[in-house]
Formats: structure tokens, sequence, C-alpha cells
């Protein structure tokens, strides 16, 4: 078939030569060409389209015309052998209607668009006649359904215009019925606003009247207030120094009855367990003493002054410290750092702490006496975080105050007369704590009795 098409192919353009179109081909003849190139496209195979056409030989039909409608129609038109391969096609699908073309008479009955764009591929003899009377017939019908359209439009608006200018005179009657009611309204406001006017001009003045007055009452009213407003700070004033002045002497009176009522009790418990320990101690009896009992002389059996003065103990022997805190309400205060760095300075202060502290918890379950160990927060890098040992009380000075400042704040607390012990090798530490009355103690001393346990 390709041979024959082939031989065919100079007649072809022979007859193309004898007829061609002498204007653009119509619209709508174009998109029924373009349409019959797109169903045939399918049928060819790669190497048998244009190279311009190859890229689309993929595409569905409805893709084609989509995006090849263009490049189909230039191909129809300047290549040939393309054409005669479509109108191979065209003819296999539409038989009917290329016979007839092939005999001269179109059917009647088709379409003049479909019979135009087929008659455009097969180029039968006199296909331009039926291209130029397809166009002709597709403009005479465009043109009479453009003339339907136009008149139907203008149908249309005499109608809407008839409707527009009825709607206009309705509503000219209307808008000049209430221009009149406007009219009538505006003069009877006019009318209202004067006499308005006038109220407005009688009350400005009466309102200027009574502005003065008030003007006058406020200025009288506000003197009055600010005099008032001054004796009422003047007064707050002095009331509040009143109040802070009685308020410091209840602080003063309930503090300082509280410090001397503690330190009276405190002093009482004192004398009165260090007369029940004397009385234990010189085992009187519970009668009142008789004459014959204050007669100076030596009994059977009791000690003799040589005998008391064999009792004396070295002030470094740690039996000392035990007799000190059996007094009555004896309170133990301790240089923590002194004691530790004496006894154990190569271990870290933490540790130092611990070993103290622990030794100090035995001794006051042993004795029951008050200890209290102070150390100096000079030596401390962070506050510490310490559960304090049970009977025993930890204490750090606060900063710009040294350990053995507030180890003489402890002794000049305590009311005199109560046995108080302070341990520490400090020389300047146990002459001021033996003047405030207290009895300094080595730190040797407490470290022996703490080995023994």
């Amino acid at each position: 078939m390709v041979e024959a098409s082939n031989g065919a192919e100079p007649a072809d353009a022979a007859g193309e030569a004898a007829e061609s179109l002498d204007r653009p081909l119509p619209e709508g003849v174009r998109r029924r060409v373009v349409g019959i190139v797109s169903d045939g496209f399918g049928g060819l195979t790669v190497s048998e389209l244009p190279a311009q056409l190859r890229q689309y030989a993929r595409f569905t039909p409805n893709r084609r015309l989509k995006f090849a409608g263009n490049a189909m129609a230039a191909a129809v038109e300047s290549d040939a052998l393309f054409r005669q391969r479509i109108g191979e096609r065209l003819k296999e699908a539409q038989a009917e209607l290329a016979a007839a073309l092939d005999a001269g008479t179109p059917p009647p009955a088709a379409d003049p668009l479909d019979v135009a764009a087929a008659a455009y591929v097969l180029r039968p003899p006199g296909w331009v006649k039926l291209v130029a009377a397809a166009g002709e017939e597709a403009e005479r019908a465009d043109a009479e359904r453009a003339e339907d359209e136009t008149r139907a439009e203008l149908q249309q608006l005499r109608t809407d215009l008839a409707e527009a200018r009825s709607t206009a005179k309705a509503d000219t009657d209307r808008l000049r019925a209430e221009l009149d009611a406007a009219r009538k309204e505006a003069e009877s406001l006019h009318r209202k606003l004067r006499a308005a006017h006038s109220d407005i001009r009688r009350g400005e003045a009466a309102l200027r009247k009574a502005s003065a007055e008030t003007e006058a009452v406020r200025t009288d009213g506000q003197s009055r207030v600010s005099a008032a407003e001054s004796e009422s700070r003047r007064l707050k004033t002095r009331l509040s120094e009143a109040e802070a002045a009685l308020e410091a002497s209840r602080k003063a009176v309930r503090e300082g009855r509280s410090i001397e009522d503690m330190r009276v009790r405190l002093l009482l418990d004192t004398v009165l367990e260090a007369s029940q320990g004397l009385r234990r101690e010189l085992a009187l009896p519970p009668v009142s003493v008789r004459p014959a009992e204050t007669v100076d002389a030596v009994e059977p059996g009791r000690m003799s002054p040589k005998d008391i003065a064999a009792r004396a103990l070295s002030e470094h022997d740690p039996a000392i410290l035990d007799q000190l805190l059996a007094l009555p309400q004896a309170h133990l205060v301790v240089d923590g750092y002194n004691v530790t760095k004496t006894g154990y300075p190569t271990m870290p202060l933490e540790k130092q702490r611990l070993r103290l502290l622990g030794g100090l918890s035995g001794l006051a379950a042993q004795t029951g006496a008050e200890v209290t160990c102070v150390f100096d927060g000079a030596e401390l890098a962070a506050p510490v975080l310490l559960a304090p040992p049970r009977g025993v009380r930890v204490l750090f000075s606060k900063p710009g105050v040294t350990a053995d400042e507030l180890i003489r704040q402890l002794v000049r607390a305590e009311p005199p007369g109560r046995p108080v012990t302070v341990v520490s090798t400090d020389r300047e530490v146990a002459d001021g704590i033996a003047r405030a009355g207290a009895r300094p103690v080595a730190s040797v001393v407490l470290l022996k009795r703490l080995s023994r346990n």
C-alpha cells in the first residue's frame, strides 16, 4: 500500500496544483480536519508520522487535540504523504462518505462541515468547491444563528426597556410623593429647630451662670479639701509614728521579758539542781541542821582537807571534763575547727566535722549535758547541708563574724552562775570566756575523752 501511495503522489500533487484554496480554511472545517487527523493518527506507526508529530504518538486523542492541534493541521496541509495516509484511514472509517465524494455526489443529509473536512483530506475533484461551500454554509448558519440571537436579544432588551420605563415611572411618582412629604417634614423641623435654638441660647446663659457659681463653690471646696488633707496627712504621720513607737516599745518589753524570764528560769533550774546535787554530795539529812552539828570536829569516816587535796585532777585529765559535765544544767561549748585541726588536721573539713559531731553526740547521750558545737563560717566555700546529730546544737558564724566571737556571744547569753565549759586551745578565747564566768578546757582534753568512747 505504501508503494501505491508513493506512485499516486505525483498525481495528487498535480491535482493540488490545479485546485487550491484562495482563502484560509474555515474554522469549523479546520476543527473537523484536526479531529479526522487525530482519529487516524493512532493507526500509524511512529516511522509513518512526520518528525514534528512523533512526540505526540503516545498521546490519547483528546490530549492530541489539546496539545497538537496546530501541528497536525500544519502537517496535513504541507505533507501530502501524511495526508494520503490519513485519507486511507478515513476511507476505512467512513467508506460511504469517501465513495460518495469520489463519485462527486456528497450525501445531501450529511453535515456540510464533515463533507468539507473529508474532501479537504481526500482531495477528490472539486474539493475546493466543497470546502468553500461548507465554509459559506457555516458562515450563513453562523450569521443566521447570530441574527436569531441578536433578534432575541433585541426583543429581550425591548422588554427590559419597557419594564424599566414602567419601574422608573413608578419610582418617580413614589419619589415625588416622598419629596413632598420630606419638604413638609423639613419645614416642620425648621420651625422646631428655631425654637430649639432659642431654648439653647437661654440654656447656655443659665449654664454660664451656673458654671460661674459652681466654679466658685469648687474653688472654695478645693481649698477646704486641701487643708483637710494636709491636716489628715499630719495626723496620719503622727499616728504612724505613735504606732511604730508603741510597737517598738512592746517588742522591746516582750523580747526583754522573754529573755530575762528564760535566763531567770534557767538560773533557777541551775540553782535547784546544784542545791540537790550539793545535798547529795554532802549527804545532808532531810531534817534541818541541829545545833550540835555546827561544832567543828572530825567525825570517823569523814573526808579531811588532805583527802580533798588528794582528789585534785590535772587540767589535761579527761576526767575533769566528766566532773564539769556532771554539774547541774551544764553547757558544753566546743570550738569545732580548733578541736578537729588539733586532733586530725589532715582530713577534709567535711570529714572533720562529721567525726567530731559523732563523738559529741555520744558524749551528750552519756552526760545529759547541753552541747553546742561552733564552726567558723569563713572556712566554707558554700552553705553546708548538714543534719545535726541528736543532742548536739551545730552553729556556723555569720559572714564577718569569727567562731571565737560567736563563742563569746554564747557565753555572755548564759545567766551568771550556770556552769558553762568552753573547749578551745585558743588562749584569747580562753581568757575572754574566763572573764565572762565560763570554764576553759583544752582541746586535747576533749579529744582524750572522746577517744575513750
